[in-house]
């Protein structure tokens, strides 16, 4: 079945750097977009950027854009989301998304905390 796994969050201060990974599985991912999002604390959970199968156009929102770089590796059926610049406010839980026939996919979630 299909299985994402994200791994890289954590405490990380104003203007650093970190880099997100999720392992996928039990699905052609290479075939896939692949999807980050994030849920803040008290708010709806919300499309942070957005990577297509196989040749990797993005695409980002507009808090992210110039910060945060999606990329994959299909190799190792994994996609990453390298955040840099943090601000408090990229303060939530990220999480890996795919869809197939109309179904989401989600990963656990890892918590990425920007704070002094």
């Amino acid at each position: 079945q299909v299985q994402l796994v994200e791994s890289g969050g954590g405490l990380v201060q104003p203007g650093g750097s970190l880099r997100l990974s999720c392992a996928a599985s039990g699905f052609l991912f290479r075939f896939y977009d692949m999807n980050w999002y994030r849920q803040p604390p008290g708010k709806e959970r919300e499309l942070v950027a957005a990577i297509t199968s196989p040749g990797g156009s993005t695409n980002y929102a507009d808090s992210v854009k110039g910060r945060f770089t999606i990329s994959r590796d299909n190799a190792k059926n994994t996609v990453y989301l390298q955040m840099n610049s943090l601000k408090s406010e990229d303060t939530a839980v990220y999480y890996c998304n795919t869809q197939s026939r109309g179904k989401d996919y989600w990963g656990q979630g890892t918590q990425v905390t920007v704070s002094s």
